[in-house]
């Protein structure tokens, strides 16, 4: 039995199978529609979400599984003092398969620890968010055809992103990668992910402050919330949230086949005129996350479709 807690618990062969047997899932959905008949999914989500918990019970769904869990910390037993490790023993008895997202780092892999079933992290604080990251490969592989030779924008926070977090630690195993941080000073990248994946990799990096210098050299560009949730006060958070907008001004600085990224929610770090660009592929994404999802919970339950 193997659990998800970080990109880097796949090796970088498993991972491209997993990207493939999702591209197999988008070309031919019908052939695996009934493969998890029986099978029940449990989302067990301690903080608010849309995307991430829909596009799970959506990939379960869409594989003939079903759908059990809580929404919130307020409508689960964790509100009556319930520990983690408590609800996933309890939670194992019910379901095949778990997707845990918490606002406390390490929270899913101390799950994972006291479960009998397999547990994916569907984000944790502003440490880790492994399907995100999944989903943001596969849709740069299907829409570049490579996940090498890049040249990747990261923009806006930084430093509590752990989508952005996710993401580098994923493509610091591919060749010729290499990431230009933009954020204020108040938002790098933390310390860790500096010195253990990018220096630790010999990963080529820059961090700046202004979008608009390295648009034209980019490949993609990914954008980020600066989230409201992850700060200690509000005073921080109002100066901090409209520090990059990126609207078409700045878009017609970047390369015709550069591609712009978000993980979703967006507040109004991309303007909605940049929504008709073609180039803007973040909805395009949501769609490929849904598939990504259903070949991991796939590949974790040990499903093998001919």
């Amino acid at each position: 039995m193997r659990h998800l807690m970080s990109p880097v618990d796949f090796t970088v062969e498993e991972l491209d199978e997993i990207l493939e047997l999702a591209g197999k899932i988008e070309k031919n959905p019908e052939k695996y529609a009934h493969v998890c008949d029986g099978k029940k999914l449990a989302t067990c989500f301690y903080e608010p979400s849309t995307r991430t918990r829909l596009s799970f019970e959506a990939a379960m769904m869409n594989l003939g599984g079903n759908v059990i869990g809580f929404s919130s910390a307020a409508s689960s037993s964790a509100a009556k003092g319930e520990s983690v490790a408590d609800t996933i023993r309890m939670i194992s008895c019910y379901a095949d398969i778990c997707a845990m997202r918490h606002p406390k780092e390490g929270a899913p892999l101390v799950a994972s620890m006291h479960s009998s079933i397999p547990v994916i992290n569907a984000g944790d604080g502003g440490h880790q968010h492994p399907t995100q990251t999944i989903t943001d490969l596969l849709t740069i592989k299907s829409l570049k055809g490579r996940l090498g030779d890049l040249t990747i924008g990261l923009c806006g926070d930084l430093k509590f992103g752990r989508t952005v977090h996710s993401l580098i630690k994923a493509l610091s195993r591919y060749e010729n990668v290499r990431f230009v941080l933009i954020s204020p000073e108040e938002l790098r990248i933390p310390g860790y992910i500096r010195e253990e994946v990018l220096e630790a990799n010999n990963m080529e990096y820059k961090e700046v402050v202004r979008l608009e210098e390295v648009m034209p050299e980019l490949d993609l560009l990914y954008m980020t919330r600066v989230q409201r949730e992850r700060f200690f006060n509000e005073e921080d958070y109002v100066r901090m949230k409209d520090f990059y907008i990126l609207d078409k001004k700045k878009m017609e600085l970047a390369k015709e086949d550069m591609l712009v990224l978000h993980p979703l929610p967006r507040v109004n770090e991309i303007s909605v005129e940049v929504d008709d660009d073609p180039r803007a592929v973040y909805f395009k994404q949501v769609q490929y996350g849904v598939y990504a999802r259903m070949a991991l919970i796939l590949t974790l339950l040990e499903i093998k479709v001919d």
